[in-house]
This record gives structure tokens, C-alpha cells and sequence, in this order.
């Protein structure tokens, strides 16, 4: 395991970001092992949802978690608004990040990780393989 510190500048996709770092790096699998910061814009997929919910304006990262690899990601995230109010999901392209979105990656040089359906869910789930030597 290798880790990748990120900052995330003002205008990136932060899951469009997370992704392009992990296939720059030449790596076909990480974990997110942690992320703060802000959005500007937020797409999270609530549970149960078939769309994402769109909140436009001001959050704050609290946690950020999940695989990534060029191929996919399952990313979920909480957010507080400038109330205090917290919502979490499932995040989906579109967070725009604000200021900043500080990210540490552990990537896995020997893994790599691809979505594919899985009958019994319904859904491209995670399947992980060895990197070729």
C-alpha cells in the first residue's frame, strides 16, 4: 500500500478528480482513507434512490469513504450545511468542489478493482482481482 495526499482545487469534480489521480498513478485500485472540505454544488444518491439529490450552495466535508479505480468508483459522503444540518449518501458525479477538498488515498499497486453485475443485487458491484506481475 502506497498512500497519495490530495488537495483538490476550487471547480473540480471531486469524484471525476479521485478517479483521473488513481489511473495517473498507473494504479487500478485505492480506498479513500479519509476527505474534508467543501462543495459548492453536491450530488449524493440517498438510499433506496434511483436519482441523486441536488444541493446547490455552501457544504462542508465531514467524511468521505470508498473505493476508487479508473473504471468506478463507491464513494459515500456526509455534508453540513451552514446550519449544521447533516445529510449523507452515496456520491454521485457533480460535486463541485468550493475552496478545497483535502483527500487521502491508499493505493493498492497489486489489486485491481472493476463494477460488474452481480445478479443477486441487481448492481455492478466490486470485484477484486490480482494485478497482473
Amino acid at each position: 500500500m502506497e498512500a497519495l495526499p490530495l488537495r483538490l482545487s476550487p471547480g473540480e469534480d471531486l469524484r471525476a478528480a479521485l478517479e483521473a489521480a488513481v489511473a495517473d498513478c498507473g494504479c487500478g485500485a485505492a480506498f479513500v482513507l479519509g476527505g474534508i472540505g467543501s462543495l459548492g454544488r453536491t450530488r449524493l444518491r440517498l438510499a433506496g434512490a434511483a436519482q441523486p439529490l441536488a444541493l446547490d450552495g455552501d457544504v462542508e466535508i465531514l467524511t468521505l469513504s470508498g473505493s476508487v479505480s479508473p473504471g468506478g468508483s463507491h464513494l459515500h459522503m456526509s455534508v453540513a450545511d451552514a446550519a449544521g444540518r447533516v445529510l449523507g449518501g452515496h456520491v454521485a458525479p457533480g460535486c463541485i468542489v468550493r475552496t478545497t477538498a483535502e483527500v487521502l488515498l491508499a493505493l493498492l499497486p497489486h489489486w485491481r478493482f472493476t463494477r460488474e453485475a452481480d445478479p443477486a443485487t441487481g448492481y455492478a458491484e466490486l470485484v477484486v482481482r490480482r494485478a497482473p506481475d
